[in-house]
């Protein structure tokens, strides 16, 4: 096991990490911004470092300081969060060779699940159903006449890359070209690799991730769903466990192909496959992230240790919802809210947790996520989960900043949300209606 390991992040985040090392013995180095001098990672780590200014592109995207730390500090292995550099195949092949173990899949990993033309392959391969579209076409002929076996409305998606850049919806013939050409070029800009594939657009569909552990000798475990179709521009608002629209039977085949999917590729560590459900309850591998969960567990398989739970123990106990909470102004087009908070009150009880990395008198920076925390709670049944979130969500007070906490109030208390019938389009449709709403009074 690791005696000391460098949290390469910031936030609630951090926090989190911080604290899984705490309670397995394990000592932790911060790293921070000039603007994160106060935050609440630095003053609980055992250790933290200063590595450049406030953009992340001179602090928490600086590869070089971030490994120079590692060294100087003796860090065996360094965490890398989610978002940042957790998904950098770049950075997890410097660690290699600077012999610190990083806490994720390997760099050959990282680069194979993030081209998303050969994911596709490889799970169709493997029997894991895919959405129905191509491989990487380049003539802009032969991916016409591609599109029209395939259907409209259709995406058009870079293979390289991520966050929603070179992705192009197409309704019609007429709007191809143009889409399928602009793309390319996005992906281009964006990623240096132009290449790019279609699939059909599902609507209205669910999106449901399967979180697994995979470990080194081959074992894999899968943990179950998360429910995560309450989205604004691809950012996920709520989230719950089990999901809504999965029937038992639905689930072990979902969980059967997470497992497919891992062990096709010769996955390790902690992973979520990413699934389209649609109305029918058919549903579609979407692509596989490296993003953190179970952090106890994703250190315990970087230091070489053995899963000792096995899919036989995993079984779902009650209903869990999961708020993020972010500090912006939801009545102005969700614009970043930043400032001082000059009061805080946390809701308590049974089940009730707050993931967070504020505090009183804490300054928001204007430089990162808008995400300030995660409120969670767990009950027996979904409709005492929605009670008690509503009940915390009523006590929870930040105030400073603007944060969205009411939205998630009104979420909660929507028909479509209660019925569990809601898909990913809900935020969009309600958002929508509201605007009609504001015009005609």
């Amino acid at each position: 096991m690791f005696s000391k390991i460098l949290i390469a992040n910031r936030g609630e985040i951090a926090v989190r990490i911080i604290r899984a090392c705490r309670e397995m013995g394990i000592s932790t180095v911060a790293v921070y911004s000039k603007a994160d001098k106060d935050a609440l990672h630095v003053t609980m780590a055992d250790e933290a470092y200063c590595i450049g200014g406030a953009q992340v592109a001179d602090s928490y995207l600086n590869m070089a300081a971030i490994l120079e730390v590692a060294v100087v500090s003796g860090a065996q292995a360094i965490h890398p969060g989610y978002g940042l550099l957790s998904e950098n195949a770049k950075f997890a092949a410097l660690c290699k060779k600077c012999n610190i173990e990083f806490i994720g899949p390997s760099a050959e990993m990282i680069d194979r699940l993030g081209d998303k033309d050969e994911a596709r392959k490889t799970m169709r391969a493997a029997g894991v159903p895919v959405t129905p579209g191509s491989d990487v076409i380049d003539d802009i002929d032969e991916a016409r006449e591609k599109a029209k076996e395939i259907g409209f409305p259709l995406l058009v998606k870079a293979r390289s890359g991520g966050g929603g850049r070179g992705i192009r919806r197409v309704d019609s013939l007429d709007e191809f070209d143009n889409a399928f050409l602009s793309a390319k070029a996005e992906a281009q800009s964006a990623f240096g690799d132009g290449a790019v594939y279609m699939e059909k657009f599902l609507f209205p569909v669910k999106h449901v991730e399967m979180q697994l552990l995979s470990d080194k000798y081959g074992n894999v475990v899968c943990l179950g769903e998360r429910e995560c179709s309450v989205q604004r521009k691809n950012q996920k608002l709520i989230e719950e466990s089990p999901s809504p629209a999965i029937t038992p039977e639905i689930r072990a085949k979902m969980m059967e192909a997470a497992a497919k999917a891992a062990r096709a590729v010769g996955y390790e560590n902690a992973g979520t496959v990413e699934f389209l459900l649609d109305k029918d309850k058919n549903f579609y591998f979407m692509e596989m992230n490296t993003r953190l969960q179970v952090e106890q567990w994703q250190i315990r398989i970087a230091s070489g240790a053995k899963l000792t739970v096995t899919q036989d123990r995993v079984f779902i106990h009650g209903n869990a919802i999961e708020c993020r909470i972010n500090a912006e102004d939801s009545e102005h087009n969700f614009r970043p809210s930043c400032g001082t908070i000059n009061f805080i009150h946390v809701p308590g009880g049974p089940c009730v947790r707050f993931d967070t990395a504020i505090y009183q008198d804490y300054s928001i920076p204007p430089y990162y996520d808008s995400m300030i925390g995660k409120l969670i709670v767990q009950a027996r049944s979904r409709e005492l989960a929605i009670r008690k979130m509503k009940m915390a969500l009523s006590e929870l007070t930040i105030n400073g900043v603007k944060h969205n906490r009411d939205l998630h109030i009104d979420i909660l208390s929507d028909p479509e949300f209660v019925s569990g019938e809601y898909t990913t389009g809900f935020m969009e449709e309600r958002m929508a209606r509201a605007e009609k709403d504001k015009n005609e009074e």
